[in-house]
């Protein structure tokens, strides 16, 4: 995230024309039927993605609270025995972002080392060695790559590069686009899709400019999972540069037809149950927030607003995020700052309880 703003709560709503957009733009990039689906009366729908790996995701994640004291740094889920989702507490710092562990036959593979204060090393440690023993093994090498740049992504990257432990040599590919684009094989940037193989497990990436300069976009094939960083989560979406976010956005509705999408995995929570409302920037303690995932229709949720402002950057509450375009013309407010003042200040004087007046 690491951008200022206020609540939406209910700003300005989508036309109705918007309706019409997206079922414009879902013809217009829609992929052909799975080959395969069939349905019987015994089993229901069965699909020929049925190699994809399964997981699960909890009903709520752990915020910052109600009680910080009795809070861990780093809440730890398995969403299955190879791949691990990470948040951090809202109490160490408000952005509260996720970082994904992916494990393959050969190496692992960190999506981001977490925000200020997070020290993410004792949990990482705690869970690779974890599955170590779980899979009888005495090491495997741990890359850490990035969603982007800014520094709630980042931030745990010397701590990780100054871990000394044989039992998981770590190396941190530093988020830049030459070094991005170099570890995963993109010739051309920002059109050409990269990958990377874990062993037995090859992850597809996708250069996703636009909140960020070096955005990128990865795709597991063995759990359908897209993890779009800051472009696509439940929130806020911060667009820098809005012609190269419908660009990058553009990018993954193509890459998707055809694919099987379990999940759009993005790094932060900021919606809340409630359609259309979203959670101040400082929160800390998030009791009623939006699920984590989304599905592969918000892409053309997002296409449909974004062809609706023609080339008019606007900011726009849907049921499930916000486009939030940056900018001069989105200049911080005073009121902005004073909201995020005052819900750092009420949320910081609660976090031994956050449910006492």
């Amino acid at each position: 995230m690491l951008q200022g703003g206020m609540s939406t709560a209910f700003k300005t709503l989508a036309a109705p024309a918007l309706v019409a957009l997206v079922a414009a733009c879902s013809a217009a990039f829609a992929g052909p039927a799975p080959a395969s689906m069939t349905a019987t009366p015994s089993s229901g729908v069965r699909s020929a993605t049925a190699d994809v790996r399964a997981g699960s995701l909890p009903l709520t994640w752990s915020t910052g609270g109600p009680k910080c004291m009795e809070m861990p740094e780093w809440q730890i889920h398995e969403y299955n025995p190879d791949l691990y989702i990470l948040r951090q507490s809202g109490c160490t710092d408000f952005e509260k972002p996720f970082v994904f562990l992916i494990f393959g036959g050969a190496r692992a593979l960190l999506l981001d080392t977490g925000s200020r204060h997070g020290n993410i090393a004792p949990a990482l440690q705690l869970t690779v060695h974890r599955w170590l023993l779980r899979n009888d093994h005495d090491s495997i090498p741990l890359v850490a790559v990035h969603t982007h740049s800014h520094s709630d992504h980042t931030a745990g990257d010397a701590e990780l590069q100054a871990l000394k432990d044989d039992a998981m040599p770590i190396t941190v590919v530093a988020p830049t686009v030459e070094e991005t684009r170099k570890f995963y094989g993109m010739v051309n940037w920002p059109e050409d899709a990269g990958a990377v193989d874990l062993g037995g497990r090859v992850i597809d990436v996708l250069a996703v400019p636009g909140h960020d300069t070096v955005g990128v976009a990865l795709y597991d094939r063995q759990t359908a999972i897209l993890f779009t960083g800051d472009n696509v989560y439940p929130g806020r979406l911060y667009i820098r540069d809005m012609p190269v976010y419908e660009s990058s956005n553009q990018r993954m509705i193509r890459f998707t037809e055809g694919r099987p999408v379990a999940h759009i995995l993005g790094n932060h929570i900021e919606q809340t149950r409630t359609p259309f409302v979203d959670y101040p920037v400082g929160t800390i303690y998030q009791p009623d927030e939006h699920e984590l995932a989304l599905s592969r229709g918000v892409l053309f949720e997002i296409q449909a607003g974004l062809t609706a402002m023609k080339g008019k950057p606007q900011r726009v509450a849907y049921r499930d995020f916000s486009l939030w375009p940056t900018g001069p013309a989105f200049r911080e407010t005073e009121e902005g700052a004073a909201i995020f003042k005052r819900t750092q200040q009420q949320q910081l004087d609660h976090m031994w309880d956050q449910t006492r007046p």
